[in-house]
């Protein structure tokens, strides 16, 4: 009985000190697990995580970002480091300040708006707001639109997401004309995917179903005509031809596509989008990017740096996060074992020494001596 109760008293402090260091992990993964489907959640566990692991992380991604060059991604580490009350050393956050000043000066700003309305290219709010200045006035997508289809004519290779998306971002132009800006988040996040795929900051798997989408809602042979005759000194007649080429009743899925960008674009700048755009695969995971830079704004490209796709969705670890849960599960069920073993070994044990105990009364009691039969009789007489 005594081995018995010392095995489940062995069993219970096994079980307890593994399930002390099982739970943190068990609990981290049972919040993740249920914060799935919320990038904004997701984001704010995944951080608490990492500075729990290692503090120093954000100081350092500032330091990397402003050695690369990129105010805007040390400023976005900043407001993540403010977000998780995260003390920055002082003069490392007046660098960044100084670096964010500089970037936005006026003839900085200038500058790049120009290179952006000329060339149909930008990676900064500056130079994206000439590009879309140039596609709102249909230039850019003209530009695009000829340069693109005279490839295509010519049998040079033509990049047909390019001329998909300006070819729908003209007729998108007209539906924000119309609508007085409501189509506006649309008609940026056509030209921010755009410039994306100009650049290079667009993920493969992306760039073909938008290349795919974009292929669907173009008529091929009306825009070769009509690239065929376009001409940016005819602007109004290359309008009329583009738009007639383009099927807006398949446009649906494009659209809502490149609002979720715009939205990116809006919250998070043209760069967040950029880096959402280079991280998402599919458009839920650029739906769920517009969510993160909705609730996240200005922190959003810090979180996408730190994650990747992770900050989007459980992308890798749900079966890690499902083991220790099941562990933390296995361990307490050994906890509960070792205890109904322990109490029943207990029970057990009082209950035998009550029995023995009984029974050295009873063994008493027979073996105790009895008066004589005679002795009886003499005291009952007297």
């Amino acid at each position: 009985m005594r081995l018995q109760l010392g095995v489940a008293k062995l069993g219970l402090a096994i079980s307890a000190v593994a399930l002390v260091a099982v739970w943190p992990r068990a609990h981290h993964g049972a919040a993740m697990m249920a914060a799935q489907d919320d990038p904004a959640k997701l984001s704010d566990l995944q951080t608490a995580e990492a500075l729990r692991q290692d503090r120093g992380v954000i100081a350092r991604q500032t330091e990397l970002a402003l050695s690369a060059g990129d105010p805007d991604l040390a400023r976005s580490f900043v407001e993540l480091a403010n977000a998780h009350q995260v003390v920055l050393p002082e003069d490392l956050t007046r660098r960044v300040d100084d670096a964010v000043k500089s970037e936005r000066a006026p003839a900085q700003v200038a500058s790049r708006f120009a290179a952006g309305l000329v060339t149909g290219q930008g990676d900064d709010l500056a130079a994206l707001s000439g590009t879309v200045a140039g596609d709102l006035f249909v230039f850019g997508d003209i530009r695009d639109v000829i340069r693109e289809g005279k490839h295509l004519a010519t049998g040079e290779a033509a990049d047909h997401l390019v001329l998909g998306l300006a070819a729908a971002g003209i007729a998108v132009t007209a539906a924000t004309y119309v609508s007085v800006g409501a189509a506006a988040p649309a008609r940026v996040g056509l030209t921010l995917v755009k410039d994306a795929r100009k650049v290079g900051r667009i993920s493969s798997g992306l760039a073909g179903w938008a290349g795919r989408s974009a292929r669907e809602i173009v008529d091929a042979p009306a825009l070769q005509r009509a690239v065929a005759d376009a001409s940016l000194l005819r602007p109004a007649r290359t309008l009329e031809a583009v738009k007639a080429a383009v099927r807006t009743d398949k446009a649906g899925g494009l659209m809502r596509f490149a609002k979720d960008v715009g939205k990116i674009g809006e919250k998070a700048g043209t760069r967040g989008a950029f880096d959402a755009l280079k991280v998402a695969e599919n458009p839920k995971d650029v739906a769920r990017a517009a969510r993160l830079a909705e609730s996240k704004g200005g922190q959003t490209r810090a979180i996408i740096k730190l994650f990747g796709r992770g900050a989007l969705l459980l992308a890798t670890g749900t079966w890690n996060f499902a083991s220790w849960i099941f562990s933390a599960l296995l361990m307490l069920f050994s906890i509960v074992t070792s205890l109904k073993a322990g109490t029943e070994r207990l029970t057990q044990r009082w209950l035998d020494r009550r029995k023995r105990k009984a029974a050295k009364r009873a063994l008493a009691e027979t073996t105790r001596p009895q008066p004589s039969v005679g002795a009886a009789s003499a005291v009952a007489e007297a």
